[in-house]
């Protein structure tokens, strides 16, 4: 399939709004791929490398190249391009990229030049999202689209499946199946603003502790045992204390979804970057191991004894997973008939806030499980967090938001007065608030660099927070998570913004 074709409907589909439009759009780019298209076409069109980010940036793309006259450019001919660009590093390695991102550019067309800029710098943003690719593949393959969707749940690829179907037909989706060993993507959850509207919404419930640990899914075969994150990585050799807790359960096959996490000395939970540095290294496990132990928290259970429990309801599941995992490898819950019931629900939450944790899931109690899916029958609950912080400088925005000053860097007021960085986020703004910002900020502005600008510090912003991190890169020693925009304050002054003292007191686990 030729780039060009890939790049029209990507633009179509960005200028469509209706969902029914762009299933066609993209049911007709399926009948013309290959099967050997799609492991490259699938991600392209969500906006996404094959080869996860190369770090080609501006300085290189930004680079005038004149477009050739027709295209030429097959879909796989140009992963072939940047799989090696990806790989160049060393000496030269700048050089080396520039002279092969020109060599692509040179070859690629006008529309074609702009899809691939998009698509290297992250920028391509065109709503083409996998439950529409997936009614899209249905669609042009004769495929009933319930099966497609089960059999994308189940492969934890719509890839995978697009590239049987296009190959061997609807029989192909005979083949995905519950396998243990084999891992699912996890079932996600919606949020809700408070409990008493998640329990109004869903009637029935658990309420469940909302742990801010890592999400795993733990396949055991007997003797053997596999370990995966929400993204599919197989982590089984970096956490053997999980591996054992597994081997300890009394049955022999099953798949278990939940959450490893750390807790300290006095039983509360360690914060969220430990348990991420623990997971997510392979160097010393054993040292690591000892340094921050992770235990397993459960709390569904997908398969056992080689029975599929992915559309029994929530009731049935935990019954079969409260007699395979013991009380203390379970996530602690309570149950509630139904909004008449949310006064019990709002105490669990405010227990589970008292113990350290982040919120609940409010879970219907009838609902099938949903792998790959943010279902609607599970909703999360935490405190939002927000902070009045400071806007110390700003950097220009790429690809849309070129010539928009975007990336912003908050400070927070320090004891002497002064004002100490945060982090940064380009999250949140609409097409307004940038145009408005730009303006602003380029008032306020004392330097004006190639990277954007510093600015006085006096325009105040609101934005609201994950939680806190420690940090070697800010001189306080912590750092915002997920940090977004919710609004400017420009009714405040300076110095009403929030102190760093203020934000450490109301994270006390976290220590600079």
């Amino acid at each position: 399939m030729l780039l060009a074709r890939l790049a029209h409907v990507s633009r179509e589909v960005a200028a469509t709004s209706a969902r029914s439009r762009k299933q066609a759009l993209l049911a007709e780019l399926f009948r013309e791929a290959e099967a050997d298209d799609v492991p490259v076409v699938i991600p392209y069109l969500a906006g996404r490398l094959p080869q996860g980010r190369l770090g080609i940036g501006w300085k290189v793309l930004g680079r005038p190249v004149p477009p050739a006259a027709e295209p030429s450019l097959t879909v796989r001919g140009v992963d072939a391009r940047l799989t090696e660009l990806g790989k160049v590093s060393g000496a030269g390695a700048q050089s080396e990229r520039t002279r092969l991102v020109g060599e692509l550019m040179s070859a690629a067309t006008e529309d074609e030049q702009r899809f691939l800029i998009g698509l290297i710098t992250g920028e391509v943003r065109q709503g083409a999202l996998d439950a529409v690719a997936v009614e899209g593949l249905a669609q042009a393959t004769g495929a009933p689209p319930a099966d497609v969707r089960r059999a994308v749940m189940l492969a934890g690829s719509l890839q995978a499946v697009a590239q049987a179907l296009l190959g061997e037909g609807p029989a192909a989706l005979e083949r995905f199946r519950l396998t243990v060993g084999r891992p699912v993507l996890p079932m996600l959850a919606h949020s809700a603003s408070s409990v008493a509207e998640a329990v109004g919404k869903l009637g029935a419930v658990a309420v469940e502790e909302k742990l801010d640990g890592i999400r795993v899914q733990v396949h055991r075969d007997g003797d053997a045992v596999r370990i995966y994150t929400r993204t599919l990585d197989d982590i089984t050799a970096r956490l053997p204390e999980v591996a054992g807790a597994a081997l300890r359960l009394r049955g022999e096959r099953f798949v278990l979804d939940g959450e490893v996490i750390a807790f300290d000395a006095g039983g509360r939970p360690r914060p969220f970057q430990e348990i991420a540095g623990r997971v997510g290294s392979s160097v010393d496990v054993a040292t690591a191991a000892g340094t921050v132990p992770v235990s397993p928290v459960f709390f569904d259970l997908l398969s056992v004894a080689d029975r599929d429990l992915l559309d029994l309801p929530f009731t049935e599941r935990h019954a079969e997973l409260a007699r395979l995992v013991p009380a203390p490898m379970r996530v602690r819950r309570t149950v509630v008939s139904g909004p008449g019931d949310a006064a019990e629900a709002e105490r669990f939450l405010a227990d589970t806030l008292a113990r350290g944790h982040e919120g609940v899931v409010v879970k219907a109690l009838d609902a099938a499980y949903s792998a790959g899916r943010r279902g609607a029958s599970w909703l999360k609950v935490k405190p939002v967090h927000t902070l009045d912080l400071v806007v110390l400088a700003a950097e220009w925005g790429h690809g849309r938001r070129t010539g928009k000053l975007s990336n912003l860097h908050l400070g927070a007021r320090d004891a002497d007065g002064s004002f100490v960085m945060l982090g940064k986020t380009f999250k949140g703004m609409t097409d307004a608030m940038l145009a408005w910002q730009t303006g602003r900020l380029r008032e306020l502005a004392v330097e004006e660099k190639g990277w954007g600008v510093t600015v006085r510090p006096e325009l105040v912003v609101e934005i609201a927070y994950d939680g806190l991190q420690r940090s070697t890169r800010y001189p306080a020693g912590v750092t915002l998570r997920f940090a977004r925009v919710l609004r400017y304050r420009e009714d405040k002054r300076p110095e009403e913004a929030d102190t760093v003292g203020t934000l450490l007191a109301a994270h006390p686990q976290v220590r600079p």
